[in-house]
C-alpha cells in the first residue's frame, strides 16, 4: 500500500470516528435529556448568565427630558448630561433621553425622541459668566463646551438650533458662519 493510500485511509477512519462519536453523544443526549457540551461552552454559558443577571439586577434605565443642561425625569429628579455629549449631539430643550445607569455607576445617554427644531442665525455674546446667542431680539444660552468645540468667538455669527415651538432659554450651536460670507442676513430664522 502506498503512502498516499495510507493517508486517504487514515483520513476516512478519522472522519468515521468523528461521525460515530457525534452519533454516540446525540444518543446519550436523547436518553438523559441533557446535552453534552464542551467545557468552554459550559463556561461561556455561565458567563452569559452572570452578565445577564448583572444587567437585569443592577442596571437602571431612566427616561427624561433635556432642559438645556440636564435631564429631568417624571419625578422631577435631575441627572447631569455631559456638556460634550449635549454639544456634539446638538441636544435642545425638549429632547427625550434614555439614561442607562450601569452596575459600575456609569451613565450612558441616548437621544430617543428629538423635539421639532428650527434654525436661527444669531451673534455670539458673553454676559454674566454665560455664553449667549442673540437672534431676532431673543437671547439663547449656549454651552461652553459647544462654543469651544466649534472654536467660536464673541461676535461670531452662528447657526443655532432651537425648539420649533414654545419658549426656550437654550439653543445648540450647529455651525459658525465664516466671516467672509457677507450675503447672509445678520439674524433670523431659515
Amino acid at each position: 500500500m502506498s503512502q498516499d493510500s495510507k493517508l486517504i485511509l487514515i483520513k476516512e477512519l478519522l472522519e468515521n470516528a468523528e461521525t460515530s462519536l457525534h452519533s454516540a453523544k446525540q444518543m446519550l443526549s436523547d436518553l438523559t435529556g441533557k446535552e453534552s457540551k464542551s467545557l468552554f461552552a459550559k463556561k461561556a454559558e455561565s458567563v452569559k448568565t452572570k452578565e445577564e443577571e448583572e444587567s437585569e439586577d443592577e442596571e437602571k434605565i431612566v427616561e427624561g427630558v433635556f432642559d438645556g443642561e440636564k435631564m429631568i425625569d417624571d419625578k422631577d429628579k435631575t441627572y447631569p448630561v455631559p456638556a460634550n455629549y449635549a454639544s456634539k449631539s446638538k441636544l435642545v430643550p425638549g429632547d427625550v433621553l434614555k439614561l442607562t445607569i450601569g452596575a459600575d455607576g456609569s451613565f450612558v445617554y441616548k437621544q430617543i425622541g428629538p423635539v421639532d427644531r428650527k434654525k436661527v442665525i444669531g451673534i455670539l455674546t458673553y454676559e454674566d459668566s454665560q455664553y449667549q446667542v442673540i437672534s431676532n431680539g431673543k437671547i439663547y444660552k449656549v454651552l461652553l463646551a459647544s462654543v469651544t468645540y466649534h472654536k467660536a468667538e464673541i461676535g461670531d455669527q452662528l447657526t443655532l438650533i432651537v425648539p420649533e415651538k414654545g419658549k426656550s432659554e437654550w439653543g445648540a450651536i450647529e455651525n459658525v458662519i465664516p466671516k467672509d460670507i457677507s450675503d447672509l442676513k445678520t439674524t433670523g430664522e431659515f
